[in-house]
């Protein structure tokens, strides 16, 4: 590589620098004890670029998806990292430089490039039919061999994927193995329609659902039930003109209310319904149940646009000391006739990247795990610099039943990447396992894998897996079990 990253804080300092390796460390160290029960696979994937931005500015998510892989058997862990080999980076290794403009603006991309798909496939990793899909919300998945990933190339369940994109946040029914999923933007870039998909744990398309939603707008996560899907739009919104003209794929838009739709998993689509709430921005969903007629969707929302680099048409982004955020629950009563909804908060503080125990996904359940930020929590600025985005300083356990929280802070340099939930057994009760997850030290430019015990998060870490490397900031991941194919 001829040219260096620009100087700017999305390709800078211990957290966005990129790390561009691929490689493998057999039998990483470890200081405490892995728990020998925990066998299988966390599969998690970061964007981070090849090459310098074609156009020497670009944001966070723009970068090539590069996917981690740590096996856990009898007390070890093995680690392994290798790029997706999309469409895309394969042309920029060939040219040797990033030949791709605008995030998600195809319209910007070198000529070169320009029938070529433009996924990153750098969002979400989970393994669906013995494949390893990785996900980018603007496009199919790309699968790869789960064991050596190795790619395979892009992915359209055999032909059956009508749509022309396909959600990074798909769903798996913990009672039937279907994976549960969606496509927004699904005729093509900046279409307000919305495909709904169930396909069955043998890659078999059981349920195609098409609708057509007010406006294009951004539809990240969702949240499924027993008996619903709910798609949240943002009022970040999408319009072609704009990119043909060389601008953002998403404006945010402050005089928009945010919309959800609902439809029975059962239905045709024609049912669909739109409930309104003021002007905000979604998170990710914890969890979501449906009971007697009414939905709830837990998950957190922001007063404002903390995306600073989508602002509005004339440029504005508000501070973020200005914007509040928190665990929210949403309440839809399907038996009422009209479009408001209850919120409630479920905490006090800012939090991201939840889970839950995947055993309850869509189904009534107790506990949480996310990501948090306290900002009076002491951090060294003097040798790391401001804070950067995507900074949370805490893990924490919230019961959503009680209403008790669990913290834990580890020290003023270091900072959460989403955690993930693994039972203690595959018949262990909800919420009785271990939290895992990536932790970036920022003043020693290292990142280690922590290992909490979900029921006693307070106590810290009983084992924390070291790696001879730094990792880049991630986005999203998951547990494979050992038996389940494609953990090995």
């Amino acid at each position: 590589m001829t040219s260096p990253f620009p100087n700017k804080p999305e390709f800078t300092g211990s957290l966005y620098e990129p790390a561009r390796f691929e490689g493998a460390v057999f039998d990483l160290e470890v200081e405490g004890k892995v728990p020998d029960e925990i066998d299988g696979t966390f599969f998690q994937v970061a964007p981070d670029p090849q090459y310098p931005p074609m156009l020497g500015e670009d944001i966070f998510f723009n970068g090539d998806g590069a996917i981690s892989a740590f096996r856990f058997k009898n007390g070890h862990v093995d680690y392994k990292r290798r790029y997706v080999m999309t469409e895309r980076l394969k042309a920029q290794r060939s040219a040797r430089a990033s030949l791709h403009g605008v995030y998600r603006n195809p319209y910007t991309n070198d000529e070169r490039v320009r029938d070529l798909s433009n996924s990153t496939a750098n969002t979400n990793v989970v393994v669906h039919h013995g494949k390893l899909l990785a996900l980018k919300e603007d496009s199919p998945p790309y699968a790869l061999d789960p064991v050596t990933l190795e790619t395979i190339g892009l992915y359209d369940f055999n032909g059956q994927l009508t749509s022309a994109t396909f959600t990074a946040h798909p769903k798996i029914d913990p009672e039937t193995g279907d994976l549960l999923c969606f496509g927004y933007e699904a005729k093509g870039e900046a279409t307000p329609d919305i495909v709904y998909y169930e396909i069955d744990r043998h890659g078999r398309m059981k349920r195609e659902v098409w609708i057509v939603a007010p406006y294009a707008a951004m539809i990240h996560d969702f949240a499924v039930t027993e008996n619903y899907v709910i798609f949240p739009l943002m009022p970040l919104t999408a319009d072609l003109e704009r990119m043909k003209q060389g601008g953002k794929h998403f404006q945010w838009q402050p005089g928009l209310d945010q919309l959800f739709g609902i439809l029975r998993r059962d239905g045709d689509g024609r049912d669909v319904r739109w409930f309104k709430a003021p002007n905000g921005f979604q998170g990710h969903t914890l969890n979501a149940f449906d009971d007697g007629g009414k939905i709830y969707v837990d998950m957190p929302v922001t007063s404002g646009n903390i995306f600073y680099f989508f602002p509005q048409s004339d440029g504005i982004v508000p501070p973020p000391e200005t914007l509040s955020s928190k665990m929210m629950r949403w309440t839809f009563d399907m038996r009422s006739k009209g479009n408001s909804i209850d919120v409630q908060p479920l905490t006090n503080f800012a939090c991201e990247f939840p889970r839950s125990d995947d055993r309850y996904c869509g189904r009534q359940y107790r506990h949480g795990f996310v990501i948090a930020m306290d900002p009076s929590k002491p951090f060294d600025e003097d040798r790391i610099g401001p804070r950067p985005f995507q900074f949370f300083n805490q893990l924490a356990h919230l019961d959503v039943t009680t209403g008790k929280v669990q913290t834990w802070f580890a020290d003023d340099q270091s900072c959460f990447q989403e955690p993930i939930f693994v039972p203690r057994r595959p018949d262990a009760a909800e919420g009785d396992g271990y939290v895992i997850g990536l932790c970036n030290r920022l003043r020693e430019r290292s990142t280690d894998l922590l290992i909490m015990d979900a029921q006693h998060l307070a106590d810290g870490p009983i084992a924390t897996v070291k790696l001879p490397m730094r990792l880049r900031m991630s986005l999203h991941g998951n547990w494979v079990p050992g038996e389940q194919p494609g953990a090995v």
